[in-house]
């Protein structure tokens, strides 16, 4: 088994806009300025490429801008393409949730992520009756 999930709390440093392929599915790249200290107390930051689809794409279009604070939630891929006879590689993280910043993280000393997904899945349906709770149901 393997995992690959990113948590990302940063500021969008670069918004592109949105985009709908041929196939109708839409599409935003946007940059996300993560903060890096060091042991030395000088700060810089890492900019990280991240990619939304679908509803994901729309709700950060709509919601986002350049310099606020946003929570990203997703996975990281990697690709490649041809440069000048030179193969580049890339590495960037697939949105699947964006969320706001609440609250200032030098106020409360906290965590203040609270992330939104923007499509949230559908519930599982569950059986409320003992009518819909067969036994027959059961394969033992």
């Amino acid at each position: 088994m393997s995992i690959n999930k990113v948590i990302l709390e940063g500021r969008i440093s670069k918004m592109g806009e949105l985009k709908t392929s041929q196939a109708g599915v839409e599409s935003i790249k946007f940059t996300v300025a993560v903060d890096r200290y060091s042991k030395d107390k000088e700060a810089s930051a890492d900019f990280i490429q991240c990619t939304a689809f679908r509803q994901t794409a729309k709700f950060t279009s709509s919601y986002f801008q350049k310099g606020k604070p946003i929570v990203v939630e997703g996975k990281i891929t990697t690709g490649s393409y041809e440069k000048d006879g030179k193969t580049v590689y890339t590495t960037e993280v697939t949105a699947e949730s964006v969320g706001f910043v609440v609250g200032d993280k030098k106020s409360d000393g906290g965590n203040t992520a609270q992330p939104t997904q923007a499509a949230p899945a559908p519930a599982a349906e569950t059986p409320t009756t003992a009518e819909e709770t067969s036994n027959e149901d059961c394969p033992f």
